[in-house]
Protein backbone atom coordinates (compact mmCIF):
# COMPACT_ATOMS: atom_id res chain seq x y z
CA UNK A 1 0.00 0.00 0.00
CA UNK A 2 3.08 2.45 0.92
CA UNK A 3 4.78 1.76 -2.36
CA UNK A 4 1.26 2.58 -4.43
CA UNK A 5 1.17 5.55 -2.27
CA UNK A 6 4.66 6.53 -3.37
CA UNK A 7 4.55 5.44 -6.93
CA UNK A 8 1.29 8.08 -7.01
CA UNK A 9 2.51 10.42 -5.72
CA UNK A 10 5.89 10.45 -7.77
CA UNK A 11 4.13 10.51 -10.97
CA UNK A 12 1.75 13.17 -9.69
CA UNK A 13 4.76 15.33 -8.93
CA UNK A 14 6.81 14.63 -12.31
CA UNK A 15 3.24 15.48 -14.41
CA UNK A 16 3.32 18.36 -12.56
CA UNK A 17 6.86 19.48 -13.18
CA UNK A 18 6.64 18.42 -16.84
CA UNK A 19 3.10 20.59 -17.35
CA UNK A 20 4.50 23.55 -15.77
CA UNK A 21 7.78 23.67 -18.03
CA UNK A 22 8.42 26.51 -20.82
CA UNK A 23 9.67 25.62 -23.76
CA UNK A 24 10.53 29.05 -24.56
CA UNK A 25 7.61 29.86 -26.84
CA UNK A 26 4.32 30.46 -26.41
CA UNK A 27 3.29 32.50 -23.33
CA UNK A 28 6.05 32.61 -21.16
CA UNK A 29 7.93 34.41 -24.62
CA UNK A 30 8.65 38.50 -24.13
CA UNK A 31 6.77 40.03 -27.21
CA UNK A 32 8.70 42.02 -29.98
CA UNK A 33 8.36 45.36 -30.03
CA UNK A 34 9.02 47.75 -32.94
CA UNK A 35 10.80 50.92 -32.89
CA UNK A 36 10.06 53.23 -35.40
CA UNK A 37 12.07 56.74 -36.09
CA UNK A 38 10.13 59.87 -37.25
CA UNK A 39 9.90 63.86 -37.01
CA UNK A 40 6.71 65.39 -35.01
CA UNK A 41 4.93 67.48 -37.35
CA UNK A 42 2.51 68.43 -35.08
CA UNK A 43 1.24 68.51 -31.29
CA UNK A 44 -2.34 69.42 -30.33
CA UNK A 45 -3.70 69.09 -26.53
CA UNK A 46 -6.68 66.60 -25.84
CA UNK A 47 -8.59 64.93 -23.04
CA UNK A 48 -9.28 61.44 -22.89
CA UNK A 49 -11.98 60.10 -20.73
CA UNK A 50 -10.91 58.46 -17.45
CA UNK A 51 -9.66 54.66 -17.23
CA UNK A 52 -11.85 53.78 -13.83
CA UNK A 53 -13.99 51.44 -14.32
CA UNK A 54 -17.87 52.14 -14.70
CA UNK A 55 -19.84 50.50 -11.40
CA UNK A 56 -16.94 50.04 -9.00
CA UNK A 57 -18.70 52.94 -7.15
CA UNK A 58 -21.87 51.53 -7.14
CA UNK A 59 -20.69 48.18 -6.10
CA UNK A 60 -18.62 49.30 -3.34
CA UNK A 61 -21.22 51.94 -2.07
CA UNK A 62 -23.52 48.92 -2.11
CA UNK A 63 -21.66 46.81 -0.21
CA UNK A 64 -20.84 49.00 2.35
CA UNK A 65 -24.28 50.36 2.61
CA UNK A 66 -25.16 46.46 3.22
CA UNK A 67 -22.68 46.16 5.60
CA UNK A 68 -24.05 49.25 7.62
CA UNK A 69 -27.70 48.44 7.40
CA UNK A 70 -26.90 44.83 9.34
CA UNK A 71 -25.83 46.49 12.01
CA UNK A 72 -29.58 47.92 12.47
CA UNK A 73 -32.76 46.57 13.98
CA UNK A 74 -33.25 42.93 14.30
CA UNK A 75 -35.70 40.80 12.28
CA UNK A 76 -37.54 41.96 9.11
CA UNK A 77 -36.04 45.62 10.31
CA UNK A 78 -32.61 44.74 9.97
CA UNK A 79 -33.40 43.49 6.38
CA UNK A 80 -35.35 46.36 5.71
CA UNK A 81 -32.05 48.53 7.00
CA UNK A 82 -29.64 45.96 4.97
CA UNK A 83 -31.82 46.40 1.75
CA UNK A 84 -32.31 50.29 2.37
CA UNK A 85 -28.50 50.82 3.15
CA UNK A 86 -27.50 48.60 -0.21
CA UNK A 87 -29.16 50.78 -2.45
CA UNK A 88 -28.77 54.15 -0.67
CA UNK A 89 -25.09 52.92 -0.58
CA UNK A 90 -24.86 52.04 -4.40
CA UNK A 91 -26.48 55.88 -5.38
CA UNK A 92 -24.07 57.25 -3.30
CA UNK A 93 -20.83 55.26 -4.64
CA UNK A 94 -21.78 55.72 -8.29
CA UNK A 95 -22.14 59.50 -7.53
CA UNK A 96 -18.85 59.43 -5.69
CA UNK A 97 -17.35 58.10 -8.58
CA UNK A 98 -19.58 60.17 -11.13
CA UNK A 99 -17.91 62.81 -9.91
CA UNK A 100 -14.64 62.46 -8.34
CA UNK A 101 -12.81 59.78 -10.12
CA UNK A 102 -14.37 60.26 -13.93
CA UNK A 103 -12.97 63.49 -14.80
CA UNK A 104 -11.17 63.74 -18.20
CA UNK A 105 -7.73 63.32 -18.20
CA UNK A 106 -4.98 65.34 -20.28
CA UNK A 107 -3.57 64.34 -22.90
CA UNK A 108 -1.36 65.17 -26.10
CA UNK A 109 -2.41 63.82 -29.65
CA UNK A 110 0.92 63.98 -31.02
CA UNK A 111 1.28 63.90 -35.57
CA UNK A 112 4.52 62.16 -36.38
CA UNK A 113 6.00 61.78 -39.66
CA UNK A 114 8.01 58.20 -40.11
CA UNK A 115 11.01 57.79 -42.13
CA UNK A 116 9.01 56.11 -44.53
CA UNK A 117 7.01 59.23 -45.06
CA UNK A 118 3.71 57.20 -43.27
CA UNK A 119 2.38 60.02 -40.57
CA UNK A 120 1.10 58.60 -37.45
CA UNK A 121 -1.43 60.00 -34.82
CA UNK A 122 -0.44 58.97 -31.10
CA UNK A 123 -2.69 60.13 -28.51
CA UNK A 124 -0.58 59.67 -24.72
CA UNK A 125 -0.06 61.57 -21.63
CA UNK A 126 1.33 64.99 -21.69
CA UNK A 127 5.21 64.85 -22.40
CA UNK A 128 6.33 68.45 -22.03
CA UNK A 129 10.25 67.20 -23.71
CA UNK A 130 8.30 66.77 -26.95
CA UNK A 131 8.17 70.03 -29.52
CA UNK A 132 7.46 70.12 -32.72
CA UNK A 133 10.60 69.49 -35.40
CA UNK A 134 12.31 67.22 -33.09
CA UNK A 135 13.51 63.71 -33.57
CA UNK A 136 11.08 61.15 -31.75
CA UNK A 137 10.70 57.27 -31.70
CA UNK A 138 7.43 55.92 -31.52
CA UNK A 139 7.46 52.34 -29.18
CA UNK A 140 5.41 49.63 -29.24
CA UNK A 141 2.10 49.86 -31.33
CA UNK A 142 -2.23 50.68 -31.21
CA UNK A 143 -3.06 51.89 -27.83
CA UNK A 144 0.29 51.34 -25.88
CA UNK A 145 2.17 53.36 -28.31
CA UNK A 146 4.05 56.38 -27.12
CA UNK A 147 6.16 58.78 -28.69
CA UNK A 148 9.73 59.52 -26.64
CA UNK A 149 12.37 61.84 -27.52
CA UNK A 150 15.43 60.23 -30.01
CA UNK A 151 18.86 60.51 -27.82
Amino acid sequence: MRTLFTTTIAVLTAATLVACSSTGGGYGSVPEVEIRTGVIEQINATEVKSTHDQGVGAVLGGIAGAGIGSLIGAGTGRDVAIAAGAIAGAIGGNYAQNRYFDKPQAAQRIFVRLRSGVLVAITQPPNPALATGMRVYIEGTGPDARVVPAA
